[in-house]
């Protein structure tokens, strides 16, 4: 058997494809409800079953679907003058973090995307948020950050999603801002992986498997927008996110 053959058989012990499964079903519900979700979800817990190297990749393919079924209706709706500025800082970004990714050592990258994942839960949590104006040069300055954190570690959200959600818009556009802003990336994102011989057969595997479980879960959450209240959202998302970010740090 065939070293990628081997190491593709390695990640398919039961636990961990259930673990694998229900979160990402929860990150699908979150990000079709949010706009958000996937990566902050997924991340920590694809990399702590797979290593960074297999999780990183697998997430970072998948959002390239979710964005392509999301992406139609967010256009219209979305504040385009700031996303393209943040989305333009963080595509030219991108490809320094993603060397972080590819020469970090994979317990301390795991350890790091985890302990992120942990403060932003606790920062939502929080009654802070950056309520002051949205010039160009902030906007570079946050996507430029949110750039490094996507090649690095898949997560792009934490820094754009608390200034986005800061804003005067209705809850609408700020879900189509997300979903915009994360479509641009996303594209660029999956380009380093690709070129640095990441995207093997382990990274394929994983991603028809779990791809599916995605896809069916991201209308549901669609359709819960429409129908369940914010406040509970807010509890359940938080809590994924606690979980997720516990799970990498302890796991």
């Amino acid at each position: 058997m065939s070293g990628a053959r081997q190491q593709a058989a390695g990640l398919l012990g039961a636990w961990e494809v259930g673990v694998a499964v229900l979160a990402t079903l929860i990150a699908g519900l979150m990000r079709g409800y949010s706009g958000f979700g996937t990566a902050i979800l997924l991340a920590p817990v694809y990399s702590t079953l797979w290593g960074p190297k297999v999780g990183v990749p697998v997430m970072l393919l998948m959002e390239l679907f979710v964005s392509a079924y999301l992406l139609p209706k967010a256009i219209a709706l979305a504040n385009r003058r700031v996303i393209f500025s943040l989305g333009g800082a963080a595509v030219l970004a991108t490809p320094f973090g993603a060397y972080i990714l590819f020469v970090a050592d994979g317990a301390t990258l795991r350890r790091a995307i985890g302990l992120l994942v942990l403060v932003f839960g606790l920062l939502l949590m929080s009654p802070w948020r950056y309520h002051g104006r949205r010039p160009l040069g902030l906007n570079l300055a946050i996507g430029t950050v949110s750039g490094l954190m996507k090649g690095a570690t898949g997560m792009s959200g934490p820094p754009v999603i608390l200034y986005l959600l800061s804003g005067p818009e209705a809850v609408a556009q700020h879900r189509a801002n997300l979903i915009l802003y994360f479509g641009l990336i996303g594209i660029v994102a999956v380009i380093p992986p690709l070129w640095g011989g990441l995207v093997g057969l382990p990274v394929l595997i994983m991603t028809g498997l779990m791809l599916p479980v995605l896809l069916l879960a991201v209308p549901v959450g669609a359709r819960m927008f429409h129908v369940l209240p914010v406040a509970w959202y807010r509890r359940l998302a938080l809590l994924a996110l606690m979980g997720a970010g516990g799970f990498a740090l302890l796991g």
